[in-house]
């Protein structure tokens, strides 16, 4: 678990040679076409159109697999050594989008123009890290390749908005808030107020002592935002991924893991267990209610899935506190 998080047993990006880094380039080529092939699978029903357009796409990440494996080949020989995406620490991943049916076009449409973003900052980045001129200028080729790829709403046909260049930049600066503040605040949140109900709720009723209680709450939300910051810190340095500065990442959800717990472990400062109890839960309907707006208005999460996963799995672990303090 500690390796998943913290990355050990994986290289970190910086630390890989140039051979490696033209490996890395391959496989993940590879991958993006085999995405876009799926992609192109799930459309072809219903969205015979956009279907080619993704078919094309994935011609053109074959394409730059076979100008990467000639390079390979003059510069090292023929044996590509196997490292993928997931050996390389802070490198980006691909969320399974594709295995799921149907397939919305809308969805497909932000993938796959994220795809082509992190493409973009990998041939830069690796473009830094090689000496070799030829290496160098095809990274560096690729790189604009996916810079300059036509607008993918405009290849599928579809109506781009917003089209002008303020709402377009409104619309890049809203997607990396998401992705440096709400995604990492949002998982903090639903940690600490998820995660702690259950010791905060078990310590209430077995001693029914609201300061005791309160301690628990105070150092469970504390250690949990400490542990939280610090995992999202060092989980990811943003470059590859885009999803900005680690400590800003870290601070967020270090932030809000904390806040989530101590929203209910603050009523217990009243002295009255009853009193302080009833608006303990009273505050933990309003968490949950909360994560459920949070996930639906930035995350694009449907209320009915929403609010099974946060509010039904909240009720459990609540529930559970509460019996294992009246055990």
């Amino acid at each position: 678990m500690l390796s998943r998080v913290f990355g050990f047993g994986r290289r970190s990006f910086q630390s890989l040679s140039e051979q490696e880094i033209l490996a890395l380039a391959i496989s993940s080529e590879e991958d993006d076409a085999r995405i876009y092939r799926a992609y192109a699978d799930g459309l072809a029903e219903q969205f015979p159109a956009s279907a080619k357009v993704f078919e094309e796409m994935a011609q053109e990440e074959d394409g730059h697999r076979a100008v990467l494996i000639e390079l390979h080949r003059e510069r090292f020989g023929e044996r590509i050594p196997l490292i993928r995406r997931e050996h390389v620490r802070d490198y980006y991943d691909r969320k399974p989008d594709w295995l799921v049916r149907p397939l919305g076009i809308d969805k497909v449409r932000g993938q796959a123009e994220q795809m082509e973003a992190q493409a973009y900052r990998f041939y830069v980045e690796a473009a830094k890290r090689t000496s070799d001129a030829s290496t160098r200028k095809l990274l560096g080729d690729l790189a604009a390749a996916e810079k300059s790829h036509e607008s993918l709403a405009q290849r599928l046909g579809l109506q781009h908005v917003p089209e002008d260049v303020k709402s377009a930049e409104a619309a890049t600066e809203r997607r990396q808030f998401i992705l440096t503040m709400v995604q990492p605040g949002l998982a903090g949140l639903m940690d600490g107020s998820v995660s702690t109900l259950a010791p905060i709720f078990a310590a209430a009723f077995a001693t029914q002592d609201t300061w005791q209680t309160f301690l628990v709450g105070l150092s469970a939300s504390v250690g949990a935002g400490i542990s939280m910051g610090f995992t999202e810190a060092a989980h990811d340095d943003g470059k590859l991924s885009g999803r900005g500065s680690p400590i800003i990442r870290g601070l967020a959800s270090g932030i809000m893991t904390a806040i989530g717990g101590l929203g209910h472990a603050l009523p217990y400062l009243i002295t009255d267990f009853w009193t302080a109890t009833t608006i303990a839960v009273a505050v933990v309907f309003v968490e949950l209610w909360a994560i459920v707006f949070i996930q639906n208005r930035y995350m694009e999460t449907p209320w009915l899935r929403a609010s099974l996963q946060v509010v039904l799995g909240g009720a459990l672990v609540l529930a559970a506190g509460v019996l294992i303090g009246n055990a």
